[in-house]
C-alpha cells in the first residue's frame, strides 16, 4: 500500500510542497517524514496536509500552523 500527502494553502487549495516527498510504503514512514519536514513545508506556504492511502481514503488532516503553536 502507498501513502500520500496532499498539501494545501490556508483556504484549502492544493499547492506544491517546498520539500518534495518520497514514496511512502507505510503510514509510519509518511508520518515520520511529515514530522521531520513540517516546519520547512510551513515556511514554504503549506498550511494544511492530508494523509491518504492508495485507495484515496483520507485518514486525517492537520494544520501545520496549529503544530507550530503546540
Amino acid at each position: 500500500m502507498a501513502w500520500t500527502w496532499r498539501f494545501e494553502t490556508a483556504d484549502g487549495t492544493e499547492t506544491s510542497p517546498s520539500v518534495v516527498p518520497e514514496e511512502f510504503t507505510t503510514q509510519g514512514d509518511a508520518e515520520s517524514w511529515i514530522g521531520e519536514y513540517w516546519k520547512e513545508l510551513l515556511d514554504g506556504g503549506t498550511e494544511k496536509v492530508k494523509l491518504s492511502d492508495d485507495n484515496g481514503t483520507e485518514l486525517y488532516a492537520m494544520s501545520l500552523r496549529e503544530a507550530l503553536g503546540a
